[in-house]
Protein backbone atom coordinates (compact mmCIF):
# COMPACT_ATOMS: atom_id res chain seq x y z
CA UNK A 1 0.00 0.00 0.00
CA UNK A 2 1.26 3.46 -0.86
CA UNK A 3 0.68 6.27 1.64
CA UNK A 4 0.75 9.98 0.80
CA UNK A 5 0.41 13.36 2.50
CA UNK A 6 -1.09 16.42 0.85
CA UNK A 7 1.11 19.52 0.80
CA UNK A 8 -1.01 21.30 3.42
CA UNK A 9 -1.20 18.24 5.65
CA UNK A 10 2.56 17.75 5.40
CA UNK A 11 3.20 21.34 6.57
CA UNK A 12 0.75 20.95 9.45
CA UNK A 13 2.19 17.55 10.48
CA UNK A 14 5.70 18.97 10.58
CA UNK A 15 4.54 21.78 12.90
CA UNK A 16 2.79 19.24 15.13
CA UNK A 17 5.83 16.96 15.25
CA UNK A 18 4.16 14.05 13.48
CA UNK A 19 6.66 11.76 11.76
CA UNK A 20 6.12 9.34 8.89
CA UNK A 21 6.46 6.29 11.16
CA UNK A 22 3.45 7.51 13.15
CA UNK A 23 1.40 7.90 9.96
CA UNK A 24 2.45 4.46 8.74
CA UNK A 25 1.37 2.95 12.08
CA UNK A 26 -2.01 4.70 11.79
CA UNK A 27 -2.59 3.19 8.34
CA UNK A 28 -1.45 -0.24 9.57
CA UNK A 29 -4.07 0.00 12.33
CA UNK A 30 -6.70 1.00 9.78
CA UNK A 31 -5.83 -2.06 7.70
CA UNK A 32 -6.73 -4.09 10.80
CA UNK A 33 -10.10 -2.32 11.07
CA UNK A 34 -9.11 0.12 13.83
CA UNK A 35 -10.79 3.25 12.48
CA UNK A 36 -12.10 6.05 14.67
CA UNK A 37 -14.83 7.12 12.25
CA UNK A 38 -15.96 6.38 8.70
CA UNK A 39 -17.20 9.76 7.46
CA UNK A 40 -18.45 8.36 4.15
CA UNK A 41 -17.13 8.86 0.64
CA UNK A 42 -13.84 7.10 1.52
CA UNK A 43 -13.00 9.73 4.16
CA UNK A 44 -11.93 8.40 7.55
CA UNK A 45 -10.94 9.94 10.86
CA UNK A 46 -7.97 8.47 12.70
CA UNK A 47 -6.49 9.64 16.00
CA UNK A 48 -2.71 9.89 16.03
CA UNK A 49 -0.46 10.24 19.04
CA UNK A 50 2.06 13.07 19.15
CA UNK A 51 5.35 12.73 21.03
CA UNK A 52 4.63 11.33 24.49
CA UNK A 53 1.03 12.59 24.74
CA UNK A 54 -0.56 9.47 23.27
CA UNK A 55 -3.69 9.33 21.13
CA UNK A 56 -6.08 10.88 23.64
CA UNK A 57 -3.88 13.98 23.88
CA UNK A 58 -2.85 13.82 20.25
CA UNK A 59 -4.39 14.99 17.01
CA UNK A 60 -7.10 13.95 14.59
CA UNK A 61 -6.24 13.15 11.00
CA UNK A 62 -8.58 12.77 8.06
CA UNK A 63 -7.65 10.41 5.27
CA UNK A 64 -8.84 9.46 1.84
CA UNK A 65 -8.50 5.71 2.20
CA UNK A 66 -9.36 2.48 0.47
CA UNK A 67 -8.29 -0.77 2.12
CA UNK A 68 -5.36 -2.52 0.41
CA UNK A 69 -5.20 0.33 -2.11
CA UNK A 70 -3.94 3.81 -1.16
CA UNK A 71 -4.10 6.22 1.75
CA UNK A 72 -3.87 10.01 1.58
CA UNK A 73 -3.55 12.12 4.72
CA UNK A 74 -5.50 15.23 3.68
CA UNK A 75 -6.42 17.16 6.84
CA UNK A 76 -5.50 17.30 10.49
CA UNK A 77 -6.40 19.19 13.63
CA UNK A 78 -5.63 19.19 17.30
CA UNK A 79 -8.53 18.26 19.54
CA UNK A 80 -8.01 21.37 21.65
CA UNK A 81 -8.18 23.63 18.57
CA UNK A 82 -11.46 22.36 17.09
CA UNK A 83 -13.88 19.58 17.85
CA UNK A 84 -14.65 18.49 14.30
CA UNK A 85 -15.15 19.60 10.70
CA UNK A 86 -18.36 21.08 9.34
CA UNK A 87 -20.62 19.72 6.58
CA UNK A 88 -19.17 22.00 3.92
CA UNK A 89 -15.62 20.88 4.72
CA UNK A 90 -16.68 17.23 4.71
CA UNK A 91 -18.27 17.62 1.29
CA UNK A 92 -15.04 19.12 -0.07
CA UNK A 93 -12.94 16.37 1.53
CA UNK A 94 -15.18 13.67 0.01
CA UNK A 95 -14.71 15.21 -3.44
CA UNK A 96 -10.95 15.37 -2.90
CA UNK A 97 -10.91 11.74 -1.70
CA UNK A 98 -12.75 10.60 -4.82
CA UNK A 99 -10.24 12.43 -7.01
CA UNK A 100 -7.13 11.21 -5.19
CA UNK A 101 -8.22 7.58 -5.00
CA UNK A 102 -8.80 7.58 -8.77
CA UNK A 103 -5.18 8.60 -9.49
CA UNK A 104 -3.22 6.06 -11.50
CA UNK A 105 0.55 5.57 -11.04
CA UNK A 106 1.42 8.21 -13.64
CA UNK A 107 -0.81 10.82 -12.01
CA UNK A 108 0.51 9.93 -8.52
CA UNK A 109 4.12 10.26 -9.63
CA UNK A 110 3.34 13.57 -11.33
CA UNK A 111 1.69 14.93 -8.16
CA UNK A 112 4.74 13.90 -6.14
CA UNK A 113 7.11 15.51 -8.65
CA UNK A 114 5.09 18.74 -8.57
CA UNK A 115 5.07 18.77 -4.76
CA UNK A 116 1.30 18.46 -4.35
CA UNK A 117 1.79 15.11 -2.61
CA UNK A 118 4.61 13.63 -0.55
CA UNK A 119 4.96 9.88 -0.23
CA UNK A 120 5.27 8.61 3.33
CA UNK A 121 8.57 6.80 3.66
CA UNK A 122 7.91 3.34 5.07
Amino acid sequence: MRIFKSKDFSRWATKEGIVDDTLKTAVDEMELGLVDADLGGSVFKKRVGVSNRGKSGGVRTLLAYKIDHKAFFIFGFAKNVRSNINKKELKALRALAKELLAYNEKKLNQAVEEGALTEVEV
